[in-house]
């Protein structure tokens, strides 16, 4: 553990969903290539979409698409609804998280759209996990926005403050936790997205099974596959 700031034990954890706590790109990347490849433009890999997308959908296709980004969300919107679950897998570690966490308030803070971040959180029957789970669209605006982090805190009921943790894996994860006046908690080395000092974090874990650690994880999760 990596501290930008001292550290003191969290009452409430928020997390990011996508390579924070679940593997759900493959599915996102098919839906994105089912709709490029309706506009004629370039596919994408895995690695890509892991590079490039950050903001939601309503913030980053009418930069991608323009006028016709209305046309383009449903394509992608339709071909999601067939792939998110069937590609959705949780990362490394993140039982460990969540079953480490649980003494406090939990909750999730994506720019997934809440519909499809719903979905996925019953699919692997985390819900009980989570007193919110706010998605993009849920909120007046998307992260960056610190607007659903306090939609989830509400929702907890809630005030932010140094004693709640936003954990993510992206330089806009920490833009966002900061702009709620939370600690920013960055998880794994945003190799991805220019790195750790890009990031800038707070707080920082090499991975899932550290922040258990950290969180006072004792080895009790039955968390089949998993290992340290």
């Amino acid at each position: 553990m990596d501290a930008r700031a001292p550290m003191t034990h969290p009452d409430i954890l928020l997390y990011d969903w996508d390579n924070t706590l679940v593997d759900a790109w493959a599915g996102v990347t098919a839906a994105l290539n089912a709709t490029f490849d309706a506009f004629g433009l370039p596919r994408w890999t895995v690695a890509d979409t892991i590079t490039r997308v950050r903001s939601s959908l309503r913030d980053s296709f009418p930069v991608l698409f323009g006028r016709a980004w209305t046309r383009a969300r449903d394509i992608f919107y339709a071909t999601l609804e067939t792939q998110h679950l069937r590609y959705l897998a949780p990362m490394p570690g993140a039982e460990h998280v969540l079953a480490a966490g649980a003494a406090e308030a939990q909750a999730v803070v994506s720019n997934k759209t809440g519909r499809f971040l719903r979905a996925e959180v019953a699919h692997l029957g985390w819900a009980h996990h989570f007193g919110a789970v706010v998605g993009a669209g849920d909120a007046s605006a998307d992260k960056p926005d610190p607007a659903p982090l306090r939609l989830a805190l509400a929702r907890l009921g809630a005030d932010p403050g140094p004693g709640v943790w936003y954990i993510g894996d992206t330089a806009l994860d920490m833009q966002a936790a900061r702009a709620a006046g939370l600690t920013a908690v960055l998880l794994g080395g945003a190799a991805h997205d220019g790195g750790i000092d890009r990031a800038a974090p707070d707080l920082h874990f090499v991975d899932a099974y550290a922040l258990a650690d950290a969180l006072g994880h004792t080895g009790s999760c039955a968390c089949p596959g998993e290992g340290p």
